[in-house]
C-alpha cells in the first residue's frame, strides 16, 4: 500500500533513471489491470458559448476575441455517425457550460436521436459542466452513460485563486456526487502546472481521485492563453516542466488507482509532437480524437497551440492509428471501453 509520502516522492522525482523506473512501473500496472488496448472517444465540441469565466480558459465568457458558435443538430449527427461508421465505439459531446432550458432540452433531444440512429450501440460521454441533478438524470435516461467534469484542482484555495466570484468549488464537488448517484461512470481531472500549484497539491489531487472513487481521469498540462487573465504569468510558466509533471501525474495515478480509465490528452501533443504516445506509455489508455468540423476548431481553443486544427476526422484517424500501432498498442474498435473500476464498484 502506497502512502501519501510515497506518492509525493513519485511526483518529486528528478533523476532520469528514477523517472524512467516510475514510468515503467506505471506501464506494467496498466498492462496488468487494463491491458494494452487504447479506446477512442471521438470528441465533438458542439459549442463554445460559456457562462463561466475561469481565468485560464480561452473560451471564458469575457473573452471578446473569440468567435462564438453553435454546431447545428445535423452537423453533430454527421460527426457522430462518422465516428460510429468508423467503429470508434464512443463519442464525447463537449461544450462551454450552460444551464438554460433551451440548452439542456436540446441535449436531451440530441441524445435520444443519436441512440435511435445508432441502435444504442454508440457509447456517449458528456462533458457539459455543472447542471442540477434532474438534468443529469434526464440525460442519463436519454442515453449518456459517462460524464466528465474536471475539478481542475482539489485545493479549494487554489480553485478560488483561478476562478472569479460566483464559481463554487463546493458545487462542483456536489455535481460529481450527483453524477455518481444517478449512475454515470464519472470522470474528473486537474490542470497540471497551474500558477501557485505545489507538489503537495498534486499529491492531494490523486488522493482525491481515490477517495471520491473516480472511474476515469483527464489531466493536461497548463498552457497559457493570451486572452485570459493568467497571461500575466507569461515567461514564468515553463511548458516543458508542466509536460513532465503531467506524465508523472499519469504514471502515479495509474499506479495508485490501477483500473481506472486515464486519457492521454491533446494538450500533451501541443507541447511535444509525440506527447499523446508518451502519455499512453506511462499509463494512459484513452485517446480523444477531435471530430469537430474544421471551420469551428480555431474557436474552441482552451489553451494556445492546440494541435490538429486543420486535420479532418479521417486524417486524424489515420494518423492516430499509426502512432498507436508504432508503440505496440492496439485499438479497441467497436468497443465502449468502459472503466473496469466502475464495474468493480457495482460488485461491492
Amino acid at each position: 500500500m502506497i502512502d501519501k509520502k510515497d506518492l509525493r516522492e513519485m511526483l518529486s522525482l528528478e533523476e532520469k533513471p528514477d523517472i524512467e523506473n516510475l514510468f515503467e512501473k506505471a506501464y506494467q500496472t496498466k498492462l496488468r489491470y487494463v491491458g494494452n488496448k487504447v479506446y477512442f472517444r471521438g470528441i465533438i465540441e458542439i459549442s463554445n458559448i460559456c457562462s463561466k469565466n475561469c481565468y485560464y480558459c480561452g473560451i471564458r465568457r469575457d473573452n471578446k476575441n473569440v468567435l462564438r458558435y453553435d454546431m447545428t443538430d445535423n452537423e453533430i449527427f454527421v460527426a457522430a455517425l462518422w465516428a460510429y461508421e468508423q467503429h470508434y465505439g464512443s463519442i464525447v459531446l463537449q461544450s462551454g457550460e450552460r444551464e438554460d432550458k433551451q440548452f439542456t432540452d436540446r441535449i436531451t433531444n440530441l441524445l435520444n436521436t443519436l441512440k435511435k440512429k445508432t441502435d444504442g450501440k454508440l457509447g456517449i460521454t458528456l462533458s457539459l459542466g455543472e447542471q442540477n441533478k434532474d438534468t443529469y438524470q434526464k440525460w442519463f435516461e436519454a442515453g449518456a452513460h459517462r460524464y466528465l467534469l474536471r475539478i481542475e484542482t482539489s485545493n479549494e484555495n487554489l480553485y478560488r485563486r483561478h476562478h472569479p466570484e460566483g464559481h463554487s468549488f463546493r458545487r462542483r464537488l456536489q455535481c460529481l456526487q450527483d453524477l455518481q448517484d444517478v449512475g454515470y461512470q464519472v470522470g474528473t481531472g486537474v490542470i497540471v502546472g497551474l500558477p501557485h500549484q505545489t507538489v503537495d497539491d498534486l499529491t492531494e489531487d490523486i488522493l482525491f481521485f481515490k477517495e471520491f472513487d473516480i472511474d476515469m481521469i483527464g489531466m493536461g498540462p497548463f498552457i497559457l492563453h493570451k486572452n485570459t487573465p493568467l497571461v500575466s504569468y507569461n515567461g514564468l510558466v515553463k511548458k516543458e516542466d508542466n509536460f513532465l509533471k503531467t506524465l508523472k501525474m499519469i504514471a502515479a495515478t495509474r499506479i495508485i488507482l490501477r483500473d481506472v480509465n486515464i486519457a492521454s490528452t491533446t494538450a500533451l501533443q501541443a507541447i511535444d509532437p509525440i506527447g499523446r504516445e508518451l502519455g499512453l506509455q506511462v499509463g494512459a489508455n484513452i485517446i480523444m480524437p477531435v471530430l469537430t468540423e474544421i471551420k469551428y476548431r480555431t474557436s474552441y481553443q482552451l489553451y494556445e497551440g492546440k494541435p490538429c486544427l486543420d486535420e479532418n476526422a479521417a486524417q486524424c484517424r489515420g494518423c492516430l492509428e499509426k502512432r498507436i500501432f508504432s508503440i505496440g498498442e492496439k485499438i479497441g474498435y467497436d468497443q465502449w471501453g468502459d472503466s473496469p473500476h466502475y464495474f468493480k464498484k457495482q460488485e461491492r
